[in-house]
């Protein structure tokens, strides 16, 4: 399988990386009820078929995605690159919505309870999930912390996720921000005005999360097979008028990707991959059988010809 260097000096990394985030379960931003059978065969399909990368988060089922993540690395029983996340906390109550914490000392707190949880003593990537809006703590601080972190040995490299070029910046002039994690996908493409120049030109990784609108893209998508306490009903993406436009772009990209045997979640995924900027997309999977199937947007390169069809699908 295709790799491809994160950042500047960084490890070589799949284009296709597992995401876990629904392996967490249930919670306010849950995917609904999740085996964890099903997530750690999932995790174990995905590294059999050649990925060697799984990014997950502490905050996705408080704690519980990492910990899963930790026995299917064991289980696994070679190296596999780990990437996770700081910054999002439990709120007052369970059923209550993450709350900012990037207080540098609780930054520390965080890191040392997700080695625990991923039983391991040093964490690849150590990622700040989110802009810090709660606290009030200077972000110049927060990253003076993960910097000190990685002085430690207790991450190998550091990077920020839903970061703006501003934000980039003051990190960057502090100590080098190894990658970025932004929404990416065809229905959302925002960062390709400002962000994705900015990190081509800084050596920054950009690791692309949902290049698959969280299924929305898949080719497969049905809203009535979703479950109530699934994030996504609440979402804009997946509430009309904009899914019946969103499904109809589906459609129209279904032919695309059929004439290469690849389905339009492939397809979409591919698409995200063709941007010179970045380095690997995350895809999430809860059955091994997703996971084959999202394997396949990986070592396909769109022609000039392809891209062009697919944005013709979107109406550009």
């Amino acid at each position: 399988m295709e790799t491809r260097q994160l950042g500047f000096g960084g490890p070589q990394l799949t284009t296709v990386g597992f995401g876990a985030w629904a392996a967490g379960g249930p919670y306010v931003f849950g995917w609904g009820p999740q085996d964890d059978n099903d997530s750690v065969a999932a995790m174990l399909k995905y590294l059999e078929l050649g990925g060697n990368w799984i990014d997950t988060a502490a905050v996705y089922g408080f704690g519980h995605s990492e910990t899963v993540v930790g026995r299917a690395v064991r289980e696994f029983g070679q190296p596999v690159f780990v990437a996770t996340k700081c910054g999002r906390v439990r709120g007052a109550t369970a059923a209550d919505r993450p709350q900012s914490d990037l207080r540098p000392e609780s930054i520390r707190q965080q890191l040392d309870a997700s080695l625990q949880r991923l039983q391991l003593d040093c964490v690849d990537l150590f990622q700040v999930h989110w802009p810090d809006n709660d606290t009030g703590t200077a972000l110049e601080d927060s990253w003076g912390m993960m910097a000190t972190l990685q002085d430690e040995g207790k991450c190998r490299f550091i990077g920020v996720s839903n970061f703006d070029v501003p934000l980039l910046e003051k990190c960057h002039a502090i100590r080098r921000v190894q990658s970025l994690q932004p929404p990416y996908s065809l229905l959302r493409r925002e960062i390709e005005a400002e962000i994705l120049p900015w990190c081509l030109e800084n050596g920054v990784g950009v690791v692309a999360y949902s290049p698959m609108q969280a299924g929305l893209l898949s080719g497969s998508f049905d809203i009535n097979r979703v479950a109530e306490d699934d994030w996504r009903r609440k979402n804009p993406f997946f509430q009309e008028p904009e899914l019946t436009k969103n499904l109809a772009i589906v459609e129209r990209l279904r032919p695309i990707a059929e004439a290469h045997g690849k389905t339009v979640g492939n397809l979409a995924a591919a698409w995200v991959l063709s941007h010179p900027a970045l380095t690997c997309a995350i895809i999430g999977a809860r059955s091994p059988q997703q996971v084959a199937q999202n394997m396949a947007s990986a070592d396909w390169p769109l022609t000039d010809e392809e891209k062009m069809n697919v944005l013709a699908a979107l109406g550009h």
